[in-house]
């Protein structure tokens, strides 16, 4: 049975650059007209809904369905999701998980193809995606492009596995997308002229500029842990046909908080034209990736928003295929509970397995920076007792562990400065991006305690601290997501993300960037399940500057 509405309103034409009075009609989910008529006095605006350009959403810790319950209260119509971080979990049967349960949701969820599982040789993951696994995937018409190509040095140095990778998807017209921290010059031109159309990891504007030159679309990112934002916008008015708007990683009180919305908003409160900002929220991302949903024209899918005003961006509904999904803060979408998959070694550590006998000469620290994932390379004189160096809280140099969750193995021990806990110990089994058990901690006692936590329950983010027993948010589902409500998975990060301060660390999120400490894509010093790792030359390196 065909159903048909009528929504009047300013209407706000992104293609033609104009807001008019008048009224959409819509039936069975698609919009069948758009009429201008200036008898309409309805003062709210109906506008294309809001699209994220890239966001991993295992990073929330919830599953698609309980995302997308809260992300449309925020006018959220569509993402580009890449699945990377399940896939190094579970491979396969892990992209086909976040498939199945986005089948669940209205919010039009369009998944990519992991490319870098795992994202380096150096780190132990739970899957291996190859070039067999890539043709496999390139054959779903739902998967839209290749996913962040992170192993640049791959690319720059033609690595025959990743340029076949590229070839593949090259084969199926699928889109590249890029991953390349800081990378100019030379480097960069390679970078894209093997084909890579994007980039999310520009921290430096002149950076970014450099890749729009050559061709490459910026995205624009606002996450929990990397903030770009504010160094980046200047580019929407400079090239508003280049630019896009993402996350990349939300945890779930900060999408409780906003999404892309709330860049629109701030965007135009720095004086960036009103249309360059939507472009970037709505229209770019959706033609760049050829996604699947409505731009407010005649024919397309009735994927809208009603807005306040294009000032404040207060989201009054939002619409999906012709159903209004959520209207006034409150998602109508119902709330529900995933199946758990999972693939975890269960098997509790000793305080013993965090000793480090004493080396020579200084110690390298990793330094980890509020607000970026990209992490400095330090030195400082180790404090030593009874033969082993130790955290010295009093200096903020931590002791850095990440375990092997797929099988038995010695933690990586190593140490970090600027997470900044004075006692206690924090752990997280989100650990980019193989996703093994990353902890810092100002004890070999409290670290334990943490990991366990973790152990136990076969995944989660822990905080042991004066609480003997600890505290902990179980992630069930991989290891990455919560089986539970959107509400009570926020409300439990925040907790936890109040006791970690309450230890002392200054950190705006800091379980976010203790999840990127492990990733050794982004330098400058990394540490993995399998040693301390330099990013920048892309190799190995002791814990102690005087060893070979």
């Amino acid at each position: 049975m065909s159903t048909q509405t009528h929504h009047s309103g300013k209407i706000v034409d992104i293609f033609n650059e104009r807001i008019f009075p008048g009224t959409i009609e819509v039936r069975s989910g698609k919009i069948q007209s758009i009429v201008e008529d200036e008898t309409v006095t309805e003062t709210t605006f109906l506008c294309p809904g809001f699209i994220d350009a890239h966001v991993h959403i295992e990073s929330s810790m919830l599953t698609p369905p309980e995302f997308a319950r809260i992300a449309v209260r925020h006018g959220t119509t569509a993402t580009v999701s890449d699945p990377h971080e399940i896939a190094n979990v579970l491979g396969i049967e892990g992209v086909r998980l976040m498939q199945s349960l986005a089948e669940q949701t209205p919010l039009k969820i369009h998944f990519g193809i992991p490319s870098c599982v795992p994202a380096t040789g150096f780190e132990t993951g739970g899957a291996i995606l190859g070039p067999d696994a890539i043709e496999e995937l390139c054959l779903d018409p739902s998967l839209l492009y290749l996913s962040e190509m992170m192993n640049f040095p791959g690319v720059i140095h033609h690595d025959p596995e990743v340029m076949n990778k590229i070839a593949i998807a090259q084969r199926h017209g699928k889109h590249i997308d890029g991953h390349a921290p800081g990378l100019r010059g030379q480097d960069l031109l390679a970078y894209v002229e093997a084909g890579i159309e994007t980039d999310h990891e520009c921290f430096h504007i002149d950076e970014a500029r450099e890749k729009i030159a050559l061709g490459q679309k910026i995205l624009i990112r606002e996450g929990s842990a990397a903030r770009n934002f504010n160094e980046l916008w200047p580019l929407l008015a400079e090239h508003p046909l280049s630019c896009m708007f993402c996350s990349d990683d939300k945890h779930p009180d900060d999408l409780m908080a906003g999404h892309i919305d709330r860049l629109v908003a701030r965007a135009v409160a720095l004086g960036i034209p009103l249309f360059a900002a939507l472009r970037a929220a709505c229209l770019n991302p959706a033609l760049h990736y050829g996604l699947r949903c409505g731009l407010l024209r005649p024919g397309d899918a009735a994927d809208f928003v009603r807005l306040q005003d294009v000032h404040g961006f207060a989201v009054l509904e939002t619409w999906i295929d012709g159903t209004c999904v959520a209207r006034d803060s409150a998602s109508l979408l119902p709330k529900s509970r995933s199946r758990r998959a999972n693939r975890f070694f269960e098997q509790e550590i000793t305080p013993s397995d965090f000793q480090v006998s004493a080396g020579i000469g200084d110690i390298r620290i990793i330094e980890a920076w509020d607000g970026q994932i990209i992490t400095g390379a330090g030195q400082a004189e180790p404090l030593i007792k009874n033969g082993f160096a130790v955290a010295d809280p009093s200096r903020d140099i931590l002791k850095i562990a990440v375990i092997n969750r797929y099988r038995a193995a010695p933690p990586a021990i190593a140490f970090v400065r600027g997470i900044g806990l004075k006692t206690g110990a924090i752990a997280s089994s989100v650990a980019h991006d193989c996703h093994n058990i990353v902890a810092v901690g100002t004890t070999d006692e409290a670290l334990t305690r943490a990991v366990n936590m973790i152990i136990r329950k076969a995944g989660g983010i822990a905080v042991a601290g004066r609480n003997a027993s600890g505290r902990i948010l179980p992630l069930p589902v991989a290891g990455l997501m919560s089986d539970g409500y959107a509400e009570d998975v926020a409300e439990g990060y925040a907790d936890l993300t109040r006791e970690a301060r309450e230890l002392g660390s200054p950190l705006q999120a800091p379980f976010m960037t203790l999840s990127f400490l492990a990733l050794l894509v982004i330098p400058a010093l990394k540490l993995s399940d399998k040693g301390l790792f330099d990013g920048v030359k892309f190799e190995f390196t002791p814990v102690f500057v005087g060893l070979p």
